[in-house]
């Protein structure tokens, strides 16, 4: 399934979790150009319960995965809110997301709202519209803006590229504990 990146080609995806709309991206990276695969948003608002929701956020992003194997997914985290019942419906399908890629082999990696749009802008505080716009610069095509969360999903992908990609990045990343035991055995409890 896992694509080595040490290859010139390979696929990241990317994911802004709601709980009524899932923004996805999938993008590929072939000798440092950026390609836009696919990109769009799974509607839940139809779904009656939260479980039937998180069951179509797995499954869907299952299929992603299937059709396109990523080598790594990045996710949106979480931001801190005053609605806690919000918070936790969005917290559960941010693991259920990150759930199918770790279910399906795939390596995630969480970036904050603030991360995000300052790489892809220059600035944290940037609205989604200029995010958005930015998008079409990077990828030097126009990006249909049909959906937000989509977009926010791709500049998630472009993030991950970025820092991925970073002369300061290069620490290893784990899919279990175990891998990560193995490697500094003393930070065992």
């Amino acid at each position: 399934m896992k694509e080595k990146k040490d290859q010139k080609k390979y696929r990241l995806l990317g994911v802004d979790p709601g709980t009524n709309v899932l923004g996805y991206a999938v993008i590929e990276v072939d000798k440092k150009q950026l390609r836009l695969l696919e990109m769009g948003g799974v509607s839940m608002k139809h779904l009656p319960e939260h479980q039937l929701k998180l069951k179509r956020i797995f499954e869907r992003l299952k299929e992603i995965i299937f059709h396109y194997k990523p080598y790594q997914m990045a996710i949106e985290a979480p931001f801190y809110g005053k609605n806690v019942q919000s918070m936790l419906k969005l917290g559960r399908a941010q693991g259920v997301a990150i759930a199918a890629a770790i279910t399906s082999g795939v390596e995630v990696t969480e970036y904050s709202p603030k991360k995000i749009k300052q790489s892809i802008t220059g600035n944290g505080n940037a609205s989604k519209e200029q995010v958005a716009a930015m998008l079409s610069n990077i990828l030097k095509r126009p990006i249909k803006i049909e959906s937000l969360d989509a977009t926010d999903a791709l500049a998630t992908a472009i993030c991950h590229y970025y820092q991925s990609s970073s002369v300061l990045a290069g620490k290893k990343r784990y899919n279990d504990w175990s891998e990560f035991i193995k490697d500094n055995p003393d930070k065992k409890m």
